[in-house]
């Protein structure tokens, strides 16, 4: 079992930064790949960035070069840089824990990016 906790969001201008952290308590954490997903309101949920237990990173095309992923195993916590925040990633964003058949999310974070 993998509990995750995100933390990071608030209120942002365009242009500004945000980072978020998702911290996870349970043993394992470096055995499972690392994905962030955002909901915006009235859309579907969709990836953002994902970071393999090996280190391998994959963006969705609307975050190439703006947002980071990363992962601290010794801290058991995943992590999104984001910059050059635009009013389009205004979300919900969470993270989700995944190995083999093992599937956690998170509770969520808010991002709001003003213009």
């Amino acid at each position: 079992q993998v509990q995750l906790v995100e933390s990071g969001g608030g209120l942002v201008q365009a242009g500004g930064s945000l980072r978020l952290s998702c911290a996870a308590s349970g043993s394992g954490f470096s055995l499972y790949s690392m994905d962030w997903y955002r909901q915006a309101p009235g859309k579907v949920r969709e990836l953002v960035a994902t970071i393999t237990s090996g280190g391998s990173t994959d963006y969705a095309d609307s975050v190439k070069g703006r947002f980071t992923i990363s992962r601290d195993n010794t801290k058991n916590t995943a992590y999104l840089q984001m910059d050059s925040l635009k009013p389009e990633d205004t979300a919900v964003y969470y993270c989700r824990a995944r190995r083999s058949i093992y599937n956690y999310w998170g509770q969520g974070t808010q991002v709001t990016v003003s213009s």
